[in-house]
């Protein structure tokens, strides 16, 4: 019995907005171009775009903007999951910072149609983040057992780090999605890299949904480079260049596949390579 799903990847580009209806209009616009789809990914901080509700001094501040954004989790909770039932579909929402101690963490939420699933908080933080920014790691991972699969979520910078997609993967984690901002090629590069290497390590499928565009009043996130694509294993039984799909560079919107989640299971067990099953015996060798 096939267990088939339609993912679909955003390249999602920042808005200005007066207010949250302006805000409700493009996320509903959003959902409703991809309604045709089981699962819809958006990418990291692209939350940051409520920002702008606080104005302009607001939006052009580093500190400022990450506590107006915050401010509107529990509108745009329920928005997405108002869209989620309506639509009947799951959805990884934009991460956004979450003021649960002095310092805020990255988090995306996971809904579903009948509301909230639960969240994920970014693990390794990159140097701005920290440096910079402030914004602080939560560990700890998240697997989520939902009708379109085994779902984990690694965000940015951790898609770049092997060891945190080992255990999901050892839990039976079916698809990988990894929502991205990226100011630079060569950033976007390294988290595209690091989900397919990661597609390929753990014999899975990897989502990819990247911020695309520029934004003139914020300095966090000002720059965008990318392109939504969903990877997978090239190990004989998903296409040879692990590539199920990608979009074009910069350019927004979606981009989406169908796929039977039983060729992950096929692959981990009857694939040409079985990098899957053989890592343990990677995992102890040391220098002669």
């Amino acid at each position: 019995m096939t267990r088939e799903i339609k993912i679909a990847a955003a390249a999602y580009n920042f808005d200005w907005f007066d207010d949250f209806d302006a805000y409700r209009a493009k996320l509903s616009r959003w959902v409703e171009a991809a309604a045709d789809c089981d699962l819809l990914v958006f990418p990291e901080y692209g939350a940051l775009e409520l920002a702008s509700l606080g104005g302009k001094e607001v939006a052009g501040d580093l500190e400022a903007s990450l506590h107006e954004t915050a401010r509107h989790a529990e509108a745009r909770d329920a928005l997405h999951a108002e869209l989620a039932a309506a639509h009947g579909l799951h959805i990884l929402a934009a991460s956004s910072p979450c003021f649960d101690g002095a310092r805020p963490v990255n988090r995306a939420v996971l809904f579903g149609p009948d509301g909230r699933i639960g969240h994920q908080d970014k693990q390794v933080m990159t140097r701005f983040e920290r440096e910079e920014w402030h914004v602080e790691a939560a560990p700890g991972l998240r697997v989520f057992n939902t009708p379109v699969g085994r779902l984990g979520v690694l965000i940015c910078y951790d898609s770049e780090f092997p060891l945190l997609a080992r255990p999901l993967a050892e839990a039976g984690v079916e698809v990988i999605l990894v929502p991205s901002c990226t100011d630079t090629v060569a950033g976007f590069n390294r988290v595209r890299i690091g989900a397919m290497a990661r597609a390929l390590e753990s014999q899975c499928v990897v989502v990819h949904s990247p911020t695309v565009g520029s934004c003139d009043w914020n300095p966090a996130i000002d720059e965008n480079r990318g392109k939504a694509a969903i990877y997978a294993p090239s190990d004989g039984i998903w296409p040879e260049t692990g590539i199920l799909v990608e979009g074009e560079m910069d350019r927004p919107g979606w981009v989406k596949a169908r796929i039977d989640l039983n060729r992950v299971r096929e692959s981990r067990e009857d694939g040409r390579v079985l990098p899957f099953a053989h890592w343990p015996e990677s995992a102890g060798v040391g220098l002669v």
